[in-house]
């Protein structure tokens, strides 16, 4: 808990200080907003992989279906990605890349859960 108000504390006092920056110099407002995001992203990838280490122990005792999680890990680790660089290409002025991101990272989540649908139609036949 205390590293989430340390992080928001952060992006707070970041957003701040960008504001200043903002009617005189808006390139050093947007190289801020970069910099704050670059970092509270590099410490949401250690908690990752904290819980990457989590789903690892839980896939063992899934066997075989851990599968399953690992493309839930996929799933989650695109639209952060892509939400975050979406943001950014927005904070800048470039709507359209961020339109772009935003519309990749929804086929790449396509593309990562067809494996999970084809199992889920395959089971479907074995039955009938």
């Amino acid at each position: 808990m205390t590293e989430i108000l340390k992080i928001s504390a952060l992006g707070l006092t970041g957003v701040l200080f960008a504001l200043q920056f903002k009617t005189q110099k808006p390139e050093y407002s947007v190289l801020i907003g970069l910099g704050i995001s670059v970092l509270i992203f590099g410490f949401t990838l250690t908690q990752l992989q904290t819980l990457l280490g989590q789903f690892d122990m839980l896939r063992t005792y899934l066997g075989q279906s851990g599968v399953y999680l690992m493309v839930l890990v996929k799933v989650v680790g695109i639209t952060h990605i892509c939400e975050f660089s979406a943001a950014i290409c927005k904070d800048a002025g470039f709507g359209a890349v961020s339109d772009q991101i935003e519309i990749l990272g929804k086929l790449s989540v396509l593309f990562a859960g067809l494996p999970v649908l084809f199992a889920v139609i395959e089971q479907i036949s074995r039955l009938s």
